[in-house]
């Protein structure tokens, strides 16, 4: 049995168009999965479309409903040939949700007629998309649930939000925790460790940072990094089917945090013509420590003496700290190279030093995007994670303002960044040499 906040009462209580703008961890999903629940069981033959940026997030929103439906009204679900699938479910009544994945253009959504639309992460489909998926809705007179953390003024979310044709829910993470009520599935431990947990976050972020992901507010001075078009430009290879042999790879590595759940691997080749040519990207969920290391050792395996250099994430709070000292004590410890946003001496007689920071990775894969000299993988979780990075100036008195780089989504970049600082190097023919405190 769920209690249910009373904002969430409220939501489920509404009708027409409805925007959810909010902090993280405030239930968002949770309800919209029980209201497009509610809809499709009592009204017969409704079709709903559920989107979202990647096939990823589609899923979860989709498979939340899917579960609610299940532990509601089980024997309104249809087996057989027409059991759900991870893209589909189809009721007795005649009413079907289908979850699709948007990619940047959405045109592999056409052709629908449909009499709901819910978006999820909304602030991060592009404004193209709903052109391609509101005429949908046209000869239904149907609604649109749109649902999201802020991420920038801009976009259709944001739109929206400012047009007054949606009923808008602005919830505050914080707000709602204090205030969520002790029941069976949320007791006071839950709550004060929540509380804790946002407490340190804000200490960890920026005021700017906080406000958006945790307030839910529009913050104006928080940019896209990595601009859509630049975006579109990049994203535009396939998958090879083989490894060239006679290319040198680059492998870069994102370790997922202390509590993290994803890890990413993420390989470029560079080919004759210096360009750095994305040939793999993969991302792993809720690993042990162990399979990280597992991972790594084949990957280095698959590609052989083509393989250069592994660039991984070896910071405080991280899982490569320990993978480092285990893979250093393996035979590819010559291609260890730690960037971990940290400084790290530079030159092989340890006479010159360079700061390797977390903003000159980020801008070293920005400038040769824009200068053309890398192409990479059209796939949605590498074009969500770079649409999903944002960037501030932090002014501190009697000094420069600083630049300041943060992601919600970021794992895939966080690889790539890697690869591509290694990669660059090889085309400067320096001879990068790294030794790990």
């Amino acid at each position: 049995m769920i209690t249910l906040d009373d904002w969430q009462r409220e939501f489920l209580n509404t009708k027409g168009n409805k925007l959810l703008v909010s902090g993280r961890q405030v239930g968002k999903s949770t309800i919209v999965a029980i209201d497009a629940g509610e809809f499709v069981l009592n009204s017969p033959n409704k079709q709903v479309l559920i989107i979202s940026k990647t096939e990823r997030q589609a899923h979860e929103l989709f498979l939340k409903t899917l579960l609610y439906i299940m532990g509601k009204a089980p024997s309104m679900i249809r087996q057989g040939k027409d059991r759900p699938t991870k893209q589909i479910l189809k009721l007795k009544n005649g009413s079907i949700i289908r979850s699709l994945p948007t990619g940047m253009e959405g045109t592999g959504i056409r052709g629908y007629t449909i009499h709901r639309l819910i978006a999820d992460e909304a602030a991060f489909i592009e404004t193209e998309v709903f052109n391609t998926v509101t005429p949908m809705l046209t000869t239904t007179a149907g609604d649109i649930i749109l649902l999201s953390t802020p991420h920038g003024r801009a976009g259709y979310f944001y739109d929206m939000y400012k047009c007054g044709d949606f009923k808008v829910f602005h919830v505050n993470s914080e707000e709602v925790i204090r205030s969520r009520k002790i029941c069976a599935s949320w007791t006071e431990e839950q709550r004060d460790a929540t509380i804790n947990f946002l407490e340190s976050e804000k200490k960890r972020m920026s005021a700017l940072m906080y406000a958006q992901e945790y307030g839910g507010q529009f913050v104006d001075e928080l940019r896209q990094y990595f601009l859509s078009e630049l975006i579109r430009k990049c994203c535009i290879l396939k998958r090879p089917e083989g490894i060239s042999r006679n290319s040198k790879h680059y492998l870069g590595v994102d370790l997922a945090r202390m509590g993290g759940d994803e890890s990413v691997f993420s390989v470029l080749k560079v080919n004759d013509a210096g360009i750095c040519m994305q040939v793999d990207n993969e991302i792993m969920s809720r690993i042990f420590t162990t399979e990280n290391e597992k991972r790594i050792l084949e990957i280095s395996l698959k590609y052989g003496d083509t393989l250069k250099k592994i660039g991984l994430d070896a910071g405080a709070g991280t899982l490569g700290v320990s993978i480092l000292d285990h893979l250093l004590e393996t035979n590819i410890a010559h291609k260890l190279v730690a960037l971990d946003n940290a400084k790290r001496k530079y030159s092989s007689d340890k006479t010159r030093q360079v700061g390797i920071f977390k903003e000159d990775l980020y801008d070293n894969l920005r400038a040769m995007m824009e200068r053309g000299e890398i192409q990479l993988l059209s796939d949605d979780e590498i074009m969500l994670s770079l649409k999903s990075v944002q960037f501030e100036y932090q002014a501190k008195e009697g000094a420069a303002a600083k630049l300041k780089i943060f992601g919600n989504y970021t794992h895939c970049v966080e690889a790539l960044i890697r690869a591509a600082w290694l990669a660059r190097e090889s085309t400067k023919h320096l001879n990068l040499w790294c030794y790990y405190s």
